[in-house]
C-alpha cells in the first residue's frame, strides 16, 4: 500500500512540482492550500509524512504544525517544512514546534525525496 504525503502550500506550482516528484517516487499525494485547509485534511485517515510552507495566509507553516502536533492521530506525524525562509531563528522555531528536516526552496526534487524516505512513518 502507497504511502500518503500531505503538501501545505499556498502556491498552487509548488504543490504540482512537489506532488509529481512524490507520485513518481510511488507516493499518494493529498494537497492543502494554507494551515487550516490542512488541518481539515486530518480527519483520522494514516498520513505518513507532512511536506508544509511556513508563509500562507490564514494560519502560517508554523502554527500548523504546533495544531498537528496537539492531534492524538498525528502527533508522531513528521513533518519537513519546505520554505524560502532560512533564518535560524525561523528555523529554531519550527524545531521548537516538531519540524523535523529543513528544505530551502529553490531545492531540487531528489534533495526533498532524499528527507523524505530517511523520515517517513512505516
Amino acid at each position: 500500500m502507497a504511502k500518503t504525503i500531505l503538501i501545505v502550500d499556498d502556491s498552487a506550482s509548488l504543490r504540482q512540482v512537489v506532488s509529481i516528484a512524490l507520485k513518481g517516487a510511488g507516493y499518494d499525494v493529498l494537497e492543502a492550500v494554507d494551515g487550516k485547509d490542512g488541518l481539515s485534511k486530518l480527519t483520522g485517515a494514516k498520513i505518513n509524512l507532512i511536506i508544509s510552507d511556513v508563509n500562507m495566509p490564514n494560519m502560517n507553516g508554523i502554527e500548523f504544525v504546533k495544531s498537528v502536533k496537539q492531534m492524538d492521530n498525528y502527533k508522531f506525524t513528521p513533518i519537513i517544512m519546505l520554505t524560502t525562509e532560512s533564518q535560524e531563528q525561523m528555523i529554531q522555531q519550527g524545531k521548537e514546534a516538531g519540524v523535523k528536516a529543513w528544505v530551502v526552496k529553490p531545492f531540487k526534487p531528489e534533495q526533498m525525496l532524499d528527507a523524505v524516505s530517511k523520515l517517513i512513518l512505516p
